[in-house]
């Protein structure tokens, strides 16, 4: 018996199935349909399915891989999509706050220029 510890649980495999269907076992470990008990479930029926019901469960979960495969590509694309659209508005808000900034330390200067202009005209006087 081989014993398979994944997320904290420990899955009972016979030797043989281990051997014979070492694919079926990591599509089985793999699922993100099956919980571990459901899991732990097709390893102990596994000796005894038939040659049909095996090539069905190892085609089931392939189909299964090869979908979330998919998914996972089309997300990644839109989540880069996202970013990139994020990052331009981001960046535009960060040249917008600049600008604000700058405007407000010219306003401050000439206040200030105004202010020295206005003591200079008193001294004068």
């Amino acid at each position: 018996m081989t014993q398979i510890v994944r997320d904290n649980f420990t899955f009972t495999i016979l030797d043989e199935i281990q051997i014979q269907y070492s694919e079926l076992v990591e599509l089985v470990l793999g699922s993100e349909s099956i919980d571990n008990n459901e899991k732990q479930y097709w390893f102990d029926i596994l000796p005894s399915m038939t040659d049909e019901q095996v090539d069905r469960l190892f085609n089931i979960l392939m189909t299964e891989r090869h979908q979330l495969e998919e998914l996972n590509l089309k997300y990644q694309e839109e989540i880069k999509t996202l970013n990139e659209k994020h990052l331009i508005e981001w960046q535009s808000l960060q040249s917008q706050k600049a600008k604000k900034q700058v405007q407000q330390a010219e306003q401050s200067d000439r206040s200030k220029s105004d202010a020295i202009d206005t003591l200079g005209l008193f001294g004068n006087i």
